[in-house]
């Protein structure tokens, strides 16, 4: 008999300044870097739930938004299911950490997704983080990518076999038959 899954709540917390920056949580048991959440305590709604557990992990009170989305994954062989909020912590911590967490630190959204132990957690603040800090209104910072200039792209085509150079060819003339179809509403 399948036992019933286990019921969790947390944020994807912000904090708004010159950076943007993201709540993540070190626990102390496993030494692991995860998002702030945990489970639903009797008669608690995921949101309060969700509320509490930041509280308690990072220490700051924070402003609850929007629901985000939920993670589903394997822990301790049941389910374990996790509704997410986006959240902004103002100001510096109102109270300790609870003794589960040993620290909390307040990163980029990139290097929060670099700093998660767990990959589902990466890839779950990787599609989501994008939309909370939109959400908030803020743009997240990531490191500039070089722009290849047109000299570049040219010496790049020179490289080509005629082959190749006919496939580059009929993708930019299929690219731009969708982008025409796009702007004239057929898509």
């Amino acid at each position: 008999m399948a036992r019933a899954p286990v019921m969790a709540a947390g944020g994807i917390v912000l904090r708004r300044g010159a950076v943007p920056l993201v709540a993540v949580v070190r626990q102390r048991k496993r030494n692991e870097w995860v998002l702030p959440k945990g489970k639903l305590d009797d008669g608690e709604t995921p949101k309060e739930a969700a509320h509490r557990e930041v509280l308690e992990e990072t220490g700051h009170d924070v402003a609850v938004h929007e629901f985000l989305g939920t993670l589903v994954y394997q822990s301790g062989g049941r389910s374990k299911v996790v509704h997410f909020w986006r959240m902004e912590a103002d100001g510096g911590p109102v109270r300790k950490l609870m003794n589960d967490i040993k620290a909390v630190d307040w990163l980029t959204l990139d290097d929060a997704i670099a700093r998660l132990s767990r990959e589902y957690e990466r890839a779950f603040l990787t599609q989501i983080g994008p939309i909370a800090f939109a959400a908030a209104g803020l743009a997240p910072v990531a490191a500039p990518e070089p722009v290849p200039s047109s000299d570049d792209i040219d010496a790049a085509l020179q490289t080509l076999t005629p082959a190749e150079a006919a496939s580059v060819e009929e993708l930019r003339h299929g690219l731009l038959q969708k982008v025409k179809a796009w702007l004239r509403g057929e898509a």
